[in-house]
């Protein structure tokens, strides 16, 4: 029974839950979802009816009425509507069932003709673009007046909602015209400037616009030639509904893009291109793909660069994004990261359980042997399930990145119940046997595969909330590689983090370097007890940033049922207690509940809501164009509360004095996101930068060109170095 209720605990550890796919063959026809009748009333008002299915809504605020010659309309009376947290329109009101719409007005001739707009969608989650539908309403004799001018009446239309989840709809006026076939809508065409420059022309059709930051660039396979930086001209800052602030272009733009050569003849080129737009106050409509076949010319000789300088470059970067390394670099990187993983606090304490078992196991080459490779084993099973995850998430649309399942209350709550059971199990509570592997049998007692397996498990779940050097550019490759050489980066970050004690265990000169065992690993197991109750309360702590402090009281009360739990089944266990069973049992379902509750709260405001007490500013990028139109060098620092490496760079860099005397130097602009919950706008910049996770650094010039990525580990030196750069 044990073992089996550890399993869902560490599976929630390990990743966070995927959104279902939504197949549109399950809508039905927009005319079956809200049917339209209408019918006129004695006095000559025309009263509109929809019918609406169950399972659909229409928008209250998506409604406009227009009556042309025929039909002098006064006034529209519409009923209130139920009040809705909508993911695309924010608080809204709709209604379900059906609504009634009087037209007060007079008839001025026997037929009124009536142009309706309305919008709606399906609790399925996919909206139904805007519909438009012209009505001829016959009117009795007799009811005919003197003609007057027609007057649009209705409620003001907002912003349009996407045909689909994941689109982003704009803002704007209506737009009459059907939308136009997706390369009528959005033209791309491409020229060689020269032998070391393209020039990119996008063209939006009237009424449309495309998104500067869905916009990638992808040269086909080439020897000798790679894609720099794209010259992005200013965009026009929009307020997005369900991507946040983003930036987008409603006319031409060109846009030069430079090329990196280490070969000088004139050849031709493949371009993929992936754009994204909406037809203003219309559909959204999904990526589109372009090919452009490209003749360029030679290059100058002295533009060239060595070809090593080109090799392990990556050639796609996502505009403006720094570029990826090369697949065996990016396998390198990983292995080099996740042995540095070792080093992090976040990690340490884990680390310090495995050498005990690795003492343990000093006189027997085989039992060291064992440890390791179940270790190990943990390790790289855990790498390959998160891998999994994030590349079944990515198959569905979602954009996340590393430590994406730290976003989940849940999943913090879970991990809080974690530490927590296998501090009270090192301080001697009670024994995790072999009944309860799925928590790490090797933390708290001798020997067991489960116990070695699990152990590794931990050290993974532990590692998430850390990002070490290297590891950047082999996330941001694995993020956006095909499937198995992504699920492959994965896997040699779990050997960098297994190596060490995978070194030991299988060298036996390098077993005989551990101490002997004895008495001291008692000591040092109940010791290490302390560091597991630290992490618990840094993670209720990480909580309360999540969801506030109802999270933190219902969570308490789990963590108090969890520790009634592991002393009943102390008691069980060391005094034979039958009951002690049974009640450890009911207090860890028990414990289950807060879980729910923790999951169904609503978001906390965010930390950077306001003028943080270190001058920083919530980002945006309204606020960071706003910023870089004004002249301003702008230092952007990306962070979560859930990130150690961020947490202790602030503390230690970014909150001195250094950093306060050269953001003043430089007159420069300090922006802060922050990703403790998922934030669509904070993601996109993430992908614009080539980075998949937090802590993310970027410094931009005053004098407008592209910004400077920073190390994840910063030093003074460095920050002051790239704001005194980026003021020249």
């Amino acid at each position: 029974m044990l073992k089996l209720l550890s399993w869902p605990l560490l599976a929630l550890a390990l990743l966070a839950p995927a959104q279902a796919a939504v197949d549109e063959s399950d809508l039905l026809p927009v005319d079956e979802a809200f049917v339209l009748t209408h019918e006129v009333e004695p006095d000559g008002n025309i009263v509109l009816r929809w019918d609406i299915a169950e399972g659909y809504y229409l928008y209250r605020h998506r409604f406009a009425v227009e009556a042309e010659p025929g039909f002098r309309l006064d006034s529209v009376v519409w009923p209130p509507g139920t009040p809705h947290e909508d993911e695309f329109f924010g608080k809204t009101e709709t209604y379900r069932g059906s609504v009634t719409a009087r037209l007060l007005g007079a008839p001025e001739a026997r037929t009124a003709r009536l142009a309706l707009r309305y919008q709606g969608c399906a609790d399925l989650g996919i909206c139904y673009p805007p519909q438009k539908r012209s009505l001829e309403v016959a009117l009795p004799d007799g009811m005919a007046v003197a003609p007057a001018p027609a007057l649009p009446i209705g409620l003001p239309a907002g912003p349009s909602s996407p045909l689909l989840p994941g689109a982003a709809p704009p803002s704007g006026g209506v737009v009459d015209a059907e939308p136009l076939p997706p390369e009528q809508a959005f033209g791309v065409e491409a020229i060689a400037n020269s032998g070391g420059e393209l020039l990119l022309r996008f063209t939006p059709a009237p009424g449309y616009y495309l998104y500067r930051d869905k916009t990638r660039l992808a040269l086909r396979e080439t020897e000798g030639i790679a894609l720099g930086v794209p010259g992005w001209p200013e965009a026009t800052p929009h307020r997005d509904e369900h991507f946040g602030e983003v930036m987008v272009y409603f006319d031409q733009v060109e846009v030069p893009l430079p090329l990196r050569r280490a070969r000088g003849e004139a050849m031709r080129l493949v371009l993929d291109v992936e754009i994204q737009g909406c037809q203003t106050d219309g559909i959204c409509y999904p990526p589109m793909q372009r090919v452009l076949d490209i003749a360029l010319p030679a290059a100058d000789p002295a533009s060239l660069v060595d070809p090593v300088a080109l090799a392990g470059e990556e050639r796609a970067p996502a505009s403006g994004g720094e570029t990826l390394p090369h697949a065996g670099l990016a396998l390198l990187f990983a292995l080099l990261g996740g042995l540095i993983l070792n080093l992090m606090p976040c990690v340490l304490p884990v680390l310090s359980f495995k050498l005990i078992g690795l003492a343990e196991s000093r006189e027997s080459v085989a039992a060291a042997r064992r440890h390791a490779l179940w270790y190990t084993a943990g390790v790289l099973l855990s790498f390959a399930a998160i891998g999994l995850g994030v590349l079944a998430l990515r198959e569905g649309g979602q954009a996340l990145g590393w430590g994406f399942q730290l976003q989940q209350p849940a999943v913090v709550a879970g991990l809080v119940y974690v530490m927590l059971a296998v501090g009270l199990s090192l301080s001697g509570l009670f024994q995790i046997g072999a009944g309860l592997a799925g928590a790490g049998q090797s933390l708290a007692q001798r020997g067991g595969r489960s116990g070695d397996f699990f152990t590794g498990v931990l050290a993974v779940v532990v590692a998430t909330p850390c990002t070490a050097p290297f590891m950047g550019g082999a996330l941001a490759f694995a993020f956006a590689a095909p499937p198995l050489l992504a699920l492959a980066v994965f896997l040699a970050l779990g050997l960098g983090l297994a190596l060490p004690f995978l070194l030991i265990g299988l060298v036996p000169a390098l077993g005989r370097l551990l101490p002997r065992p004895g008495a001291w690993m008692e000591t040092l197991k109940q010791l290490l007890a302390f560091p597991m109750y630290l992490t618990a309360v840094w993670l209720v702590w990480v909580l309360a940033k999540q969801r506030g402090a109802d999270a933190v009281g219902w969570v308490l009360i789990g963590a108090t049922l969890l520790g009634l739990a592991g002393w009943a089944l102390g008691q069980a266990q060391q005094r034979a207690r039958r009951w002690g069973l049974a009640l450890g049992v009911a207090a860890l379902l028990a414990a289950m509940w807060p879980l729910f509750a923790v999951s169904a709260l609503p978001a906390a405001p965010s930390t950077t809501a306001q003028r943080s007490s270190d001058g920083s500013e919530p980002y945006s990028a309204a606020a960071l164009a706003e910023a870089r139109r004004a002249g301003r060098v702008v230092f952007v620092n990306m962070t979560a509360d859930w990130c150690v490496t961020c947490k202790a760079n602030e503390k230690s860099v970014l909150s001195g004095a250094a950093f306060a005397e050269a953001m003043q130097a430089s007159g420069a602009v300090y922006l802060k996101g922050d990703w403790t919950n998922v934030d669509p706008a904070i993601t996109a910049f993430l992908e614009d930068h080539g980075a998949v996770g937090v802590p993310l650094y970027v410094v931009f010039p005053a004098d407008g060109g592209d910004g400077r990525r920073l190390p994840t580990l910063l030093t003074d030196a460095i920050v002051t170095q790239a704001l005194e750069d980026a003021r020249r």
